[in-house]
């Protein structure tokens, strides 16, 4: 990819060929739709001071290039058309207070953080997010033109507004989430992350790896994994703080402990193997006492409960 071609899209005189060159080239990775918003954004701070400079244009432009550390090399002059675009890269650099430094440098970022109840939040983008408690995530303050989101912790459910010309990028540790409009969850706790699909594509990446996700599959990443493996979700549990309700259908205990475990900060341990892949069928409210949610698991597959200091163990009565 070019960056005359990049300048033709921002134009809009890209021919329908050209145009969808480009924007295959922006699908293709976040990283190449991460070089993009940045070209963009040189190229609107640019036209601002177009008409100021009385500098070289083709010194400008390879400065320009220099600063963008663009591994792309034009080897023809431009059109005239665009010599506008040469003087004010340069421009950029030094005229009114401005620096490509500045430019360059990452966006800053406004912090989110659900503390100790579900939060929802509409991003200025028409975005929708809901965060379960104790999730932390931070957006760029300029998200309109750049949908950045970096998600430092939690479970964050992601309704996201569609925007073709705008991909809505999360970046987790090592791992990028790629969307255009779609909605999704991902959690994110200690060294994995967790990424399920409701509705549309998703793009998961994770080194050189990339998969696509449609409604129905996930993904889970660990910082053992050498590559992605795509699966069916099995259970609506990773919704409860959503729908308020824990859904169990043909859960296994072991994961309706988990669950349990982390919405109530309880220490919930299965103290016999052979109970631990019991399948459990029931709804229980998130409103209920934990010890009333126990007391239904343990009649329902006919197992017992006892408290050991800070441990609450389940084991095989019989």
């Amino acid at each position: 990819m070019t960056d005359e071609l990049l300048i033709k899209f921002l134009l809009k005189e890209t021919t329908e060929v050209e145009s969808i060159t480009v924007q295959s080239w922006l699908d293709a990775s976040p990283d190449n739709a991460s070089y993009f918003l940045q070209f963009e954004k040189i190229w609107n701070s640019s036209k601002v001071l177009s008409g100021q400079s009385q500098v070289n244009e083709n010194d400008a432009w390879l400065r320009f290039k220099q600063k963008t550390g663009s591994n792309n090399t034009i080897t023809r002059q431009l059109k005239p058309r665009y010599n506008w675009l040469k003087v004010a890269a340069v421009f950029v650099l030094i005229a009114a207070g401005w620096s490509l430094y500045n430019i360059l440098s990452p966006a800053s970022y406004i912090d989110l953080t659900a503390g100790n109840t579900v939060t929802t939040k509409t991003l200025p983008d028409g975005s929708e997010l809901t965060l379960n408690k104790n999730a932390r995530l931070s957006y760029a303050n300029n998200f309109k033109r750049n949908r950045s989101v970096h998600l430092q912790q939690g479970d964050v459910f992601f309704n996201v507004a569609h925007d073709k010309a705008k991909p809505f990028v999360i970046e987790i540790d090592k791992v990028s989430v790629l969307v255009v409009g779609t909605s999704f969850n991902i959690k994110h706790l200690a060294n994995q992350t967790e990424v399920i699909v409701e509705t549309g594509i998703v793009k998961v990446s994770f080194g050189k790896a990339e998969i696509s996700l449609q409604k129905g599959e996930k993904v889970v990443i660990s910082n053992h994994t050498d590559k992605l493996i795509k699966e069916q979700n099995t259970d609506q549990l990773y919704n409860y703080y959503r729908s308020n309700e824990f859904i169990a259908n043909n859960t296994p205990l072991w994961r309706m402990v988990e669950v349990l475990n982390e919405q109530y900060s309880a220490n919930i341990v299965i103290n016999d193997p052979a109970i631990k892949n019991l399948p459990l069928n029931t709804t229980l409210k998130t409103s209920a006492s934990l010890d009333r949610n126990l007391d239904v698991i343990c009649k329902t597959l006919v197992i017992s409960m006892q408290r050991n200091q800070n441990q609450i163990l389940l084991y095989n009565h019989k």
